[in-house]
């Protein structure tokens, strides 16, 4: 009967066989349960009338768990790992936010919405085209992994930076002009040199862009089955949101993965109890550093043909009175109110206060 098609009689006698050694089975394993009703009567030895079954124990029905599993995608990276993964990147969410806020001069929030792990397909068939898909190298790890920025927050973030309004920006259909990946560079480098800070606790790593493609499905870094851990970060800028995802490969950090446990690593963003021996340390550390102090004077405006015939000696009028404390910035961070003047023959500021929260600085700016 092997290679041929069973026929709807054949069928039914396999069925009739089945259901026939089914009640001999249970016939055997004593006559008291076949002939026990479905429900115990009020009162007996089971009480109450709960249902017996021959999966009972003291009364309650014992169920068995079952969880269903995809052999399409298996699941190669364990619970933990996954865990630390999120832990990690909530810390680095939190501080490439910051980063972004100083650059773009505005405030920016960046949260952890997704981490799971899929095929390398179904995760390039998920993104937009055109896109800013970068592939990046991450030193000493084995191959590549995927930095995508949605176009629906890189532009408005360019905008930004090439002095847009407050105005939300709509998102344009079309691949970057070279000035426009100038800018995108800074953003990346911002990125990768937090995400390097982040991974310091479980391993050192280099970062660096290694090619920009606008169509996602031009790369394959692995094969189309190949599992990768893909990490959503959503970007919210003014009235705009979008999403920028990083991409990694399982057999990236394989040989690595045993270092990703809650026993070998420490979170992202901790701190520790300071000590005075601490304390001590670090301040000689960075006593003799050398940091960038900026004060902005005013904001003037003005034509492109005046601004071609400035010469030596020319004065540029603002509408700024004297008096009006001047804004002093720290490495581009807002820290204190000041006002200018000489000291000892040299152009000097004062300080007259410190600026308690430098993030309404930047979004009054």
């Amino acid at each position: 009967m092997s290679g041929e098609v069973l026929s709807q009689e054949e069928v039914e006698k396999l069925l009739n066989i089945m259901s026939g050694s089914d009640k001999k089975s249970s016939a055997g394993k004593g006559g008291a349960a076949a002939a026990s009703p479905a429900v115990a009567p009020r009162g007996d030895s089971l009480g109450g009338g709960i249902a017996a079954s021959p999966s009972s124990v003291g009364g309650w029905t014992r169920q068995e768990k079952v969880t269903s599993y995809d052999f399409k995608r298996p699941d190669r990276v364990g619970k933990e790992q996954m865990k630390t993964l999120q832990t990690l990147h909530d810390g680095f969410g939190r501080k490439f936010a910051a980063g972004l806020s100083v650059m773009l001069r505005t405030v920016v929030e960046v949260k952890l919405t997704v981490v799971e792990q899929m095929t390398y397909s179904e995760f390039i068939f998920s993104l937009d085209n055109p896109t800013c898909f970068n592939l990046l190298r991450a030193d000493p790890l084995e191959g590549n992994l995927i930095l995508d920025i949605n176009p629906s927050i890189l532009y408005p973030m360019i905008d930004r930076l090439l002095g847009g309004g407050r105005e939300g920006t709509l998102m344009a259909r079309r691949p970057l002009t070279e000035i426009e990946l100038r800018l995108v560079s800074r953003i990346t480098n911002l990125f990768l040199r937090e995400l390097k800070h982040a991974w310091e606790n479980v391993m050192a790593l280099e970062f660096s862009v290694v090619q920009v493609e606008r169509n996602p499905q031009l790369i394959q870094i692995v094969p189309p089955s190949e599992v990768v851990v893909v990490l959503s970060f959503e970007v919210a800028l003014i009235e705009v949101r979008g999403i920028i995802n990083l991409c990694i490969p399982y057999n990236s950090f394989e040989r690595v993965a045993g270092k990703l446990t809650t026993n070998a690593w420490t979170s992202y963003g901790g701190r520790k109890q300071a000590t005075p021996q601490s304390i001590a340390k670090i301040s000689k550390s960075i006593r003799n550093m050398h940091v960038e102090f900026k004060v902005k004077l005013a904001d003037a405006k003005i034509k492109t043909h005046e601004l071609l015939n400035l010469r030596v000696g020319d004065i540029i009028c603002t509408q700024k009175p004297v008096a009006t404390p001047l804004l002093a910035s720290v490495e581009g961070i807002p820290k204190y109110w000041v006002r200018p003047g000489t000291y000892k023959g040299y152009s000097a500021v004062q300080i007259d206060e410190p600026i308690a929260d430098p993030t309404d600085i930047i979004a009054q700016e």
